[in-house]
């Protein structure tokens, strides 16, 4: 059983989302806008947040830099409307997890919930054995270099995971999105680029000589061998 928290103005959406979650065993809080959702944050953060964008007074995409400010770490799934592709691309690149769009499978929104939870649940993971500095585990989807735990979202990892499993190579913008969206063919080269910028803070947040990601102008990325 986790907190969650449901941002959306539409009342109905909330409730649907509310009875949806709360069969899986869940603490529900609903917020009809921003504003509200993040007065609450401040008092106790949820232990995942599902947002709408467009809102009013506040919109999600705001609300979503707010708590990045704060915590790097609560697993936040975005969800948006079909034609409001610019919105989700910039949701991801701002820090959220995931995203689906409206309206959606009550069933897959379950999976998802279920995938973010497990993904931060396991605090007592053991480190995974092996040599160098950056370990990767499959299995939860974190990473931890010099024995510190990453605050990863989950296409963070699979950016990192991607340049691990091809040491020395160089990684184009194309591959990278493809590893890290494999379910979105429209993610833009930017949002790559801000990945990359945000994984490396994470790392100089607990090594500030690490310098293991490379870019190679007009191609990519490249994760140096060893690490």
């Amino acid at each position: 059983m986790a907190r969650i928290a449901v941002v959306d103005d539409e009342e109905n959406l909330r409730e649907t989302l509310s009875y949806a979650l709360r069969q899986d065993g869940h603490e529900l809080s609903c917020y009809s806008d921003g504003e509200q959702a993040w007065r609450a944050f401040q008092k106790e953060p949820p232990e995942l947040m599902i947002l709408d964008i467009m809102m009013p007074r506040m919109d999600g995409l705001e609300l979503c830099r707010k708590i990045r400010t704060r915590n790097e770490e609560i697993p936040l799934l975005f969800l948006s409307s079909r034609d409001e592709e610019f919105d989700r691309i910039l949701g991801l690149e701002i820090g959220a997890d995931d995203y689906l769009c409206k309206p959606c499978s009550l069933r897959e929104l379950r999976t998802r919930v279920k995938a973010l939870l497990r993904r931060c649940g396991l605090k007592s993971e053991a480190l995974p054995a092996g040599v160098g500095n950056l370990k990767i585990s499959n299995e939860s989807c974190r990473a931890w270099w010099k024995g510190s735990l990453l605050p990863l979202s989950i296409s963070e990892f699979r950016i990192l995971r991607d340049l691990k499993s091809h040491p020395d190579a160089v990684r184009t913008r194309e591959q990278l999105i493809l590893a890290a969206f494999p379910e979105d063919n429209f993610v833009s080269d930017r949002s790559v680029d801000s990945h990359i910028k945000r994984l490396r803070k994470k790392i100089h947040s607990v090594d500030a000589s690490f310098d293991g990601i490379e870019t190679v102008y007009g191609m990519g990325y490249r994760l140096r061998r060893g690490l």
